[in-house]
């Protein structure tokens, strides 16, 4: 790690309000060290809640993560003052500090909470959750108390390349573990403290400083952060031992991911406002449906799924030039308004096309059930298969394929967003007027920009058919469209690794807490709140994207533009 003293103008100063009081190191210690032999201790009374807290000397998997922040937490005093003060020249420690001991601190108290809430009592919380609590709260205080440094620019430090890559695989390994470990949670506390855990050390590594280094380290090895993402979604389903339960939900997240990407072109790149877009992805499964050998299915065809992915897609796209051939004239609200009452009608049009209302394609709301598993050149869908030892079942061949959808609808949009139709979306979102100054066909390239979004919605869709096994007018709600919307604010508009965390966000909650399923839109409407006012541009948002909330940061704008220098250089 090369350390590099950025130029005085080009840092912030972060506000020291105190130099830092004497017993603020020791105190972080004696945090840490009690987080650690709490952990060790027996939390719950009760075995049967919370994967079993109620063993000396044998954490369970949350305690475990209690101890991995304290571990964290430690290497950050030891980076303030200790062996590692090399390694504290670059990292913010007393920044990621407080996250840490704040995050670990509400961890523990939602944990007595749980432990309350299950079996009936406080008086079943055993004292080493107690223990661990006082340890987290020292951890924060001391924290608060250790003096503030001077920002540090990491986007200049750099490693061997060696080591780079070493560590952006292994970033995407523990991403891995931690997915496998979410999904395989049974209980509800367990999944929403395994999210308070996550929360707490990508806070707090963000906070250090250390994100950014693996943001940039990532853009300058970019095709190998790509083939380690892949290589670990690619890994998942041989960590879950045959579970279809979770499969399936990851096969949802795959669907609703590829998804969001075609409405990402629509919304994210071009600006436009749809809120029926769920109507393409089910033009896509009805083609599927309907073509499939179902003996349900109302035409009489059945071609080869491939073909059958090229009509659906063609069908979805075919449905974005007419609805955006005479909608497109209008933007803004009314744009929003009409997209709105296009996906009603799809739904209710599939509603009505049962013989009695239209001719008989959908079988109205019965839908279409029954729909076989696919066989694509030899290879049968619906059957399980073993692998280095592992049972792979229906649920994981189709997460493999959806996976390939995926990466193909990743490398479309990268292409699009890196060539001149993207720039002239881009610029018709910002200002539509200007851009026709400039000689941009911006009716052109909306209509486009519907047509090639519908066109991989359908293709998703497709397959969604085939997985789901049945098709009915219900799964395509505007409930549904609101989500997908929802997941590219949430994500990041325009970008790649943004709305994949939105969509999976948006998919993976609803499924593993539902006991708030009567609350469910209660706490989305929060969270839509809460991202507004605190992250506006998303959860992973591009630099440009950044500076159009945040036109008052100088810094940023100077790192876009260093951005935009260094591409132009690339090409």
């Amino acid at each position: 790690m090369t350390d590099v003293q950025a130029p005085v103008d080009d840092v912030a100063e972060a506000p020291v309000a105190k130099p830092g009081k004497p017993i603020a190191w020791p105190l972080g210690l004696v945090g840490v060290a009690l987080v650690i032999v709490g952990s060790f201790l027996s939390w719950s009374y009760d075995g049967s809640i919370l994967n079993d807290l109620s063993i000396n000397f044998y954490p369970g998997g949350l305690q475990i993560l209690a101890i991995i922040v304290a571990v964290l937490s430690l290497v950050l005093l030891l980076a303030e003052r200790g062996p590692l003060t090399k390694l504290g020249s670059w990292l913010d420690a007393t920044l990621g500090l407080r996250a840490f001991g704040v995050g670990l601190t509400l961890y523990m108290v939602l944990v007595i909470v749980a432990i309350s809430v299950e079996s009936d009592g406080l008086i079943n919380v055993n004292p080493g959750a107690y223990v661990t609590l006082v340890g987290a709260a020292l951890i924060a205080v001391s924290a608060y108390l250790l003096p503030l440094h001077q920002l540090r620019d990491m986007s200049h430090a750099r490693l061997p390349d060696w080591l780079e890559i070493f560590l952006i695989s292994a970033m995407m390994a523990v991403v891995l573990f931690l997915a496998a470990y979410a999904l395989g949670l049974g209980d509800a506390w367990s999944f929403i403290l395994c999210l308070v855990f996550v929360a707490t050390g990508a806070t707090g590594l963000f906070r250090t400083g250390a994100m950014t280094f693996m943001s940039h380290a990532g853009q300058r090895h970019r095709k190998v952060l790509t083939l380690a993402a892949f290589a670990a979604a690619f890994l998942f389903p041989f960590t879950q031992n045959g579970s279809d339960a979770n499969m399936s939900i990851a096969g949802s997240v795959l669907v609703f991911s590829a998804t969001a990407m075609g409405l990402n072109i629509v919304v994210g790149l071009a600006g436009l406002l749809d809120l029926g877009y769920i109507a393409f992805l089910g033009s896509g499964a009805y083609v599927a449906a309907t073509l499939s050998t179902s003996a349900f299915a109302t035409i009489g065809w059945k071609p080869p799924f491939l073909l059958v992915m090229l009509i659906g897609a063609g069908v979805a796209a075919l449905l974005g030039l007419i609805i955006g051939s005479p909608t497109l004239r209008v933007s803004g609200d009314y744009l929003a308004i009409v997209t709105l009452g296009f996906g009603e009608i799809f739904r209710f049009s599939m509603f009505n096309l049962d013989g009695n209302n239209g001719p008989n394609l959908t079988n109205g709301p019965n839908g279409i059930p029954g729909i076989p598993d696919l066989e694509l050149f030899g290879f049968n869908f619906g059957d399980a298969h073993t692998v280095a030892g592992i049972e792979l079942g229906r649920f994981s061949n189709y997460y493999f394929l959806l996976l390939l959808l995926l990466g193909f609808v990743i490398l479309t949009f990268a292409r699009l967003n890196n060539s001149r139709i993207g720039r002239g979306w881009v610029a018709i979102r910002e200002d539509e007027k200007a851009a026709e100054a400039m000689g941009v066909n911006v009716f052109g390239l909306k209509l486009l920009a519907f047509a090639v979004g519908a066109f991989l919605a359908g293709l998703a869709g497709t397959i969604k058919a085939h997985q789901d096994g049945a098709v009915s007018p219900d799964q395509f709600i505007f409930l549904e469209s609101a989500f997908l919307l929802a997941a590219i604010v949430l994500g990041g508009m325009g970008t790649i690794a943004g709305v994949l965390l939105g969509a999976t966000i948006l998919k993976l909650l609803p499924e593993k807490l539902r006991f708030f399923s009567e609350y469910r839109l209660f706490l989305f409407g929060i969270l839509l709140v809460l991202m507004m006012r605190f992250r506006p541009e998303g959860l992973v948002a591009s630099k440009r994207r950044q500076l159009e909330f945040h036109e008052e940061d100088e810094a940023l704008a100077v790192e876009v533009e260093e951005e935009r220098l260094a591409v132009e250089e690339a090409k």
